[in-house]
């Protein structure tokens, strides 16, 4: 199984991709998934991004993104969504692209009140591209940065269940019972979980 982690902060090394790496970690425990997880920090790519001419490095970040079987994708919020550096990034996806994928969306943020963005703002983007998203997204706030287990622990476990029953629920070749996505046929992300 593919999981891939895509941390979506215009800085190296943030907290959002700290946080990001720490709560696939989480999922993997509680899923009891094989392997571990590949991981596409942005800022990295952040200057290839608006090029006209084509970028090897970018090109493979979305060929990556493509080909997961589980994307966590994570953001800092700004002004209350995600960055305009996730925006650009998966705006050179084609309609759809990700239509085999289960995506897990995580927001960090200062305060609660932004914490409906995961649902109203980052959720339906990666619908739109053709994303499952059957498990909740997650508000991480920075003030649980001191002691992040807890609440990635609990959040993992829903996760979890989340995926057992996509697995559960999916016959090879069938789609996801995900009513929101249309999935690839032959593979969907519940058959990958199945199998």
């Amino acid at each position: 199984m593919s999981f891939v982690v895509l941390a979506a902060n215009p800085r190296p090394q943030s907290r959002t991709l700290q946080i990001a790496r720490l709560a696939a970690e989480a999922v993997s425990r509680a899923a009891g998934l094989p392997g571990g997880h590949q991981v596409i920090d942005l800022s990295g790519l952040a200057r290839r991004l608006l090029l006209d001419e084509p970028s090897p490095a970018v090109e493979d970040a979305l060929e990556q993104v493509r080909q997961a079987d589980l994307l966590l994708v994570a953001s800092p919020t700004y002004k209350g969504t995600y960055t305009g550096l996730l925006k650009v990034f998966l705006d050179r996806l084609d309609y759809q692209a990700l239509s085999s994928v289960i995506a897990l969306p995580m927001l960090v943020m200062r305060v609660p009140n932004h914490a409906l963005a995961v649902d109203l703002h980052l959720r339906p983007l990666l619908l739109e591209l053709g994303a499952s998203t059957p498990a909740p997204g997650l508000a991480f706030l920075e003030p649980d940065l001191a002691e992040p287990g807890p609440v990635l622990d609990s959040w993992a476990a829903r996760v979890a269940a989340a995926l057992g029953r996509c697995a559960a629920l999916a016959a090879p070749g069938e789609p996801t019972p995900d009513s929101a996505t249309t999935t690839a046929p032959g593979r969907s992300p519940a058959t990958v979980l199945a199998t």
